[in-house]
């Protein structure tokens, strides 16, 4: 993944969707941009934009050409605003035994693309110490302007019911009055079109952004919108996903929303740190079962949220009870007590507890979710919602509504 800073424009005539605008090009040209036969974004080691410039810190092969490079990322940005590119390249160590002479010094300014690039080989023998810079902190990114809420909904392993409890979540939040919008992260499993019923429907481009599906009145967004079929794998390394979700994020027209509801894809890895590092949080919401391996790693999901300053707004604990249809036996199948445990180790609220249903799967199965046709389980994600509703505003971000946009 990406592992760099990007500084906030200090020009005043950019506002923050030309910015989100602006970096994601930047993403988009670097994840595509190769260099030999590998992208040049597992060589980016540091990257700040200010404005119309762009500073690249690089580690390239020793055979490539720097020159060539910038010469192509400036043709490549140049389009998007991008006039100036400084690259700070670092080459590794000539090979033993062929020779002492050093590759052939760039020259300090290319006129063409009016940039400036520093190459500097390393001959020293020992690995040069990696160029490193604090990644961003939840604290520094400014609130989207359109958007109040931003929601996570994560677990920490699969198969408890996370992308089923969210769609629910997400049309409860809208029938207690709010505008809710729906960002499906799992990149490699999407599920949303499918449980809201609108995997046929591919979303609209207008001024080379994504215009959101409506879906029952709720702005939604999937990588799985925009795939040929519900058969087709995304079979991306982790640079080419994290920046396809900050894609489906910066350059997607979203409506004024109160909430917008992020399906995250199970664990803690590539993408969870990039939403953790790059999109402006209020809070998560952990899903688990009672079950003791869904609790371990439930915990994994709230100590990773803990470390990136993102607020958990509460556990809530799925399949809970299952309730025979044939005898009306209850039965804790998945076991007892383990959101109420975890939410008092976390000090966190436990927002609710869901039965294990085959209604509630066989609706979201047909893309008509229990909040939305109001049946017998409704009632538990309404709870949930309002409860939600009770603390958020405490970890709202700030947000300047005196600035014209």
């Amino acid at each position: 993944m990406f592992n760099f800073m990007k500084k906030k424009s200090n020009s005043e005539s950019e506002n923050p969707q030309q910015r989100a605008e602006r970096d994601s090009a930047v993403d988009k040209v670097l994840l595509g941009y190769e260099v030999g036969t590998v992208s040049i974004a597992t060589m980016v080691t540091g990257l700040e934009r200010n404005g119309d410039q762009l500073t690249l810190d690089l580690r390239l092969p020793q055979d490539s050409n720097p020159e060539t490079i910038q010469q192509d990322l400036g043709q490549m940005l140049h389009p998007h605003g991008i006039k100036t590119i400084h690259m700070n390249v670092r080459l590794p160590a000539p090979a033993k035994g062929a020779g002492s002479s050093l590759p052939k010094p760039m020259p300090k300014t290319i006129n063409a693309m009016d940039s400036q690039t520093k190459a500097s080989p390393n001959t020293d023998t020992h690995a040069e110490p990696p160029i490193t810079k604090q990644a961003p902190t939840q604290s520094s990114l400014a609130a989207h302007p359109r958007i109040r809420h931003i929601i996570v909904v994560a677990s920490g392993k699969g198969g408890v019911g996370k992308s089923t409890t969210t769609v629910n979540i997400a049309l409860a939040l809208q029938k207690l009055g709010n505008r809710v919008g729906v960002l499906d992260a799992d990149i490699y499993g999407p599920s949303m079109p499918t449980m809201l019923g609108v995997d046929n429907v591919k979303p609209e481009l207008e001024n080379e952004q994504f215009v959101p599906v409506n879906a029952h009145g709720m702005a939604m967004l999937s990588i799985g919108s925009l795939l040929d079929g519900d058969s087709t794998p995304v079979a991306w390394r982790g640079p080419k996903a994290t920046g396809a979700l900050m894609q489906l994020y910066n350059q997607t027209n979203w409506p004024q929303l109160d909430y917008l509801v992020i399906d995250m894809p199970p664990g803690t890895g590539d993408i969870q740190l990039t939403l953790a590092q790059r999109i402006p949080v209020t809070g998560a919401v952990i899903v688990t079962t009672p079950q003791h391996v869904a609790l371990l790693d439930a915990q994994k999901g709230i100590e990773m949220f803990n470390k990136t300053n993102i607020p958990v707004l509460g556990v809530v604990e799925n399949m809970a009870l299952h309730t025979c249809s044939n005898c009306n036996h209850t039965e804790a199948i998945f076991g007892t007590g383990g959101g109420e445990l975890i939410a008092e180790q976390y000090h966190v609220p436990l927002l609710g507890q869901l039965p294990l249903a085959s209604g509630i799967r066989a609706q979201v199965d047909k893309g008509e979710p229990s909040v939305l046709i109001d049946d017998e389980f409704a009632s538990y994600y309404v709870s949930i919602a309002k409860n939600i509703e009770t603390n958020i505003n405490k970890f709202a971000k700030p947000v300047d509504d005196k600035r014209i946009f």
